[in-house]
């Protein structure tokens, strides 16, 4: 039996809303990851049991890795439907907010999701929430928001509605947030839950080799230029940072998810124990970064690029050069060294 952690009044009060609710809206953040698109879809298939009609709206478009998870043709992209974007606000009668902890997270969305006067429910686990939320479930220890959604769904008594199709969302969602429970994932109940996915139908190698394991031919030449000519590794500061031009990314027919796990690569060399990659985009740099031990990328990152996220998983951006971003990185690497490397790791 896994330990009793959500709120029980916080239950009741979400109970208290999803019950007469018939339009339910999920939201869920910009550049949709497994966790966003897993845990949003099992809404979905749940809450879709009961008889409501449910829709899963993201701000734009998300990775290719993902499309075969069930239910995912239903997903509305608001980047390609604006007008049914407002128009599914307009007849929300409760807004689910997943995988994200406030509205600017939800990019061209914000606005509609801050004027809707649908009641929003918000399951999320990273740091400092920040939305007018009528009901929070915020667990920044739950290694994704697809886990916690999960015991949400067993806290409200909907256990036996999660099928075949929602566990395997949920478990993508658990998955991929987790590198495939190689980080983030010491918590002795999420293995519970993995193996009453299992029981439900999920099949976790089937999962596995479609979202870590399936590359087209260009992704894995990218990624061979990628560590091969780009990976820059400073032994001494154990760090590594690997940097993306678009024309480089371009010459490789670049497409959304090809750079998918790279910034782990470098933390399989001994004494790097965080890890940055930068990508240009047309509007800023996207900084990602992973770290192993108690290197704390999330405070790197909210503190230098705008960002946050986990411990050991986290990304914000950078407006300038990339050139620049670069070597702003390699200026915080004495700093981060003294701050925040110990003997212990």
């Amino acid at each position: 039996m896994i330990s009793r952690i959500i709120n029980e009044n916080d239950v009741r009060r979400a109970a208290a809303l999803l019950e007469p609710a018939h339009n339910v809206l999920v939201v869920t953040h910009s550049s949709p990851d497994g966790d966003a698109i897993g845990s949003s879809l099992a809404a979905m298939h749940v809450f879709g049991a009961l008889g409501k009609d449910v829709h899963v709206l993201i701000p734009d478009a998300y990775l290719a890795n993902l499309r075969t998870l069930p239910g995912a043709k239903e997903i509305v992209d608001a980047s390609r439907y604006s007008d049914f974007a407002a128009e599914l606000f307009d007849k929300a009668d409760v807004v689910l907010c997943l995988d994200f902890n406030e509205p600017s997270r939800v990019g061209r969305l914000e606005d509609l999701l801050r004027s809707s006067k649908a009641p929003k429910i918000l399951v999320d686990h990273h740091l400092d929430p920040d939305i007018d939320a009528k009901v929070v479930f915020s667990y920044p220890d739950m290694a994704a928001t697809a886990y916690l959604l999960f015991r949400l769904f067993c806290r409200l008594e909907l256990f036996n509605l999660i099928d075949r199709n929602a566990a395997t969302c949920i478990l993508a969602g658990m998955m991929t947030d987790t590198g495939n429970f190689a980080y983030n994932a010491t918590d002795p109940d999420m293995y519970i839950v993995v193996a009453e996915l299992i029981r439900k139908g999920a099949d976790k190698q089937a999962l596995y080799e479609r979202l870590f394991n399936t590359f087209s031919a260009n992704c894995l030449k990218l990624r061979g230029y990628a560590l091969g000519e780009k990976m820059e590794v400073y032994p001494d500061a154990h760090a590594a940072l690997i940097t993306l031009s678009r024309a480089e990314l371009n010459r490789f027919h670049y497409t959304k998810g090809d750079t998918e796990g790279l910034v782990n690569i470098p933390l399989a060399i001994p004494g790097i124990y965080y890890s940055a990659f930068m990508r240009e985009e047309a509007d800023c740099i996207r900084v990602s970064m992973r770290s192993r031990g108690t290197f704390p990328v999330n405070a790197v990152c909210a503190d230098h690029f705008g960002g946050g996220g986990h411990l050991n998983a986290a990304g914000g951006d950078f407006h300038g050069t990339l050139d620049d971003a670069a070597a702003f990185f390699r200026s915080l690497l004495d700093e981060n060294k003294k701050k925040y490397i110990t003997d212990k790791e």
